[in-house]
């Protein structure tokens, strides 16, 4: 009897706490279906706003990309733009250098011409032309203004360059006419450029006969002659002396022009030397002046070079083959 009430007893407990505990599992889930609608609710509610907040940001981000992109594309077109100045500006630095360099190794002959230039104020004038000899005269060595005026025949060697033409040409004119008066007649008369290119091709590789009509025709001819030119008279004089020279005839070259761009000035004087040879008296087969137009003078001091190696030039070859150098210091007839 006792061990029956016993089993009773723990039957009844064991039942008890399944149904306690069943119970206890259906109201947590009524309490847990009450709350569920509102938690999802608010959690879509949230993420649909924080959706918003991240579509504006991304178009935001996607409007300053494209502001960025444009000012980068920009940026670096003026970057282009900039490299290709700089480029520009070196390769004019260069020039401006190599020009300095080169007037920086002409300043000790610039130092010596500036005297020389500065005083040379000889020029062909009615002076000149008042201190010539008779025309009768028959002396070897007759003078006009310190230039020898002997020679039979003339061979005037012109440079016809852009900046004789432009700025000298009218006093070259003046000049080329001075000259012919000084000389009232001789056996012939040529006139080629510092080219060798001739004035009259009928008259090329032959002399001119000189007559008052030929020589009006001469001056005349100046005002539109423009044939082209390297402002350097080294052609022009090697042709002169090659194709004119004789034993029986006295000559002389006359060159006029401002700049020499050639090379080396010992080179042309040892060409000249050999052409022009001397002899067994010391005297040259022709008589080489010049008249030099101070055209590069009024210009920068870079720009001068030219001018002064020409000076240079025909300054030796006059004192070499028994000639002078003019030195013209103005440019107005």
């Amino acid at each position: 009897m006792r061990k029956r009430r016993v089993t009773e007893g723990l039957g009844l407990s064991f039942l008890d706490a399944i149904f306690c505990a069943f119970g206890a599992i259906v109201l947590l889930s009524v309490i847990v279906k009450g709350v569920e609608p509102q938690v999802l609710e608010r959690t879509t509610e949230d993420l649909e706003a924080s959706e918003a907040r991240l579509h504006r940001a991304l178009v935001a981000m996607r409007g300053e990309t494209d502001v960025l992109s444009r000012e980068l594309v920009s940026r670096q077109r003026q970057l282009a733009e900039e490299r290709a100045r700089v480029a520009r500006l070196q390769g004019d630095r260069s020039t401006v250098e190599g020009r300095f360099a080169a007037a920086k190794q002409a300043s000790a002959v610039q130092n010596i011409l500036q005297g020389q230039l500065a005083g040379a104020r000889q020029a062909l004038t009615e002076e000149m032309r008042r201190l010539a000899p008779p025309v009768g005269s028959t002396g070897r060595d007759r003078r006009v203004g310190g230039i020898p005026v002997d020679s039979e025949y003339i061979i005037f060697v012109i440079d016809t360059s852009g900046s004789m033409y432009e700025y000298a040409w009218s006093l070259l004119a003046q000049k080329i006419t001075e000259t012919l008066e000084i000389y009232p007649q001789v056996k012939g008369i040529q006139v080629m450029n510092d080219m060798g290119t001739y004035m009259f091709s009928q008259y090329a590789r032959r002399w001119i006969p000189d007559t008052p009509a030929r020589r009006k025709a001469i001056v005349s001819r100046l005002q539109t002659w423009h044939p082209f030119s390297n402002s350097s008279p080294v052609e022009g004089i090697q042709q002169a002396i090659e194709r004119f020279y004789a034993a029986d005839k006295r000559i002389s070259i006359y060159v006029f022009g401002d700049e020499f761009t050639g090379g080396s000035i010992d080179a042309v004087v040892t060409a000249v030397d050999r052409l022009n040879s001397a002899d067994t008296s010391g005297n040259r087969r022709v008589r080489i002046h010049a008249v030099g137009f101070p055209v590069q003078f009024s210009r920068p001091e870079p720009f001068q070079v030219t001018g002064i190696r020409f000076a240079t030039l025909m300054r030796i070859l006059s004192q070499r083959n028994g000639g002078a150098f003019v030195g013209l210091n103005s440019l107005r007839p």
